[in-house]
């Protein structure tokens, strides 16, 4: 019997992600997903077949480095303060 912390997802360093597996390392619905990618702010998918859409892992990780590093939606813009 296992008493091991419960499984984190690992990002992977290359590949592609579907979207569910996009959605657990951004935390936006997948309705927001798709309207930033319509509105370019997220990164576009690929389309591997007629019916597989899946990001690159390199893409997805970039975002949220860019993300992070600009403080984007770390803070409402309306919200007063230094």
């Amino acid at each position: 019997m296992s008493t091991s912390n419960p499984i984190h997802p690992i990002f992977p360093e290359t590949g592609f992600l579907r979207q569910a597996q996009v959605l657990n390392f951004v935390p936006i619905s997948k309705s927001t997903l798709w309207r930033r990618v319509l509105a370019g702010t997220f990164p576009a998918p690929v389309k591997l077949s007629a019916r597989v859409t899946a990001w690159r892992a390199e893409d997805i990780r970039s975002w949220i480095v860019e993300t992070g590093d600009s403080g984007a939606g770390t803070k409402r813009p309306d919200a007063e303060g230094p």
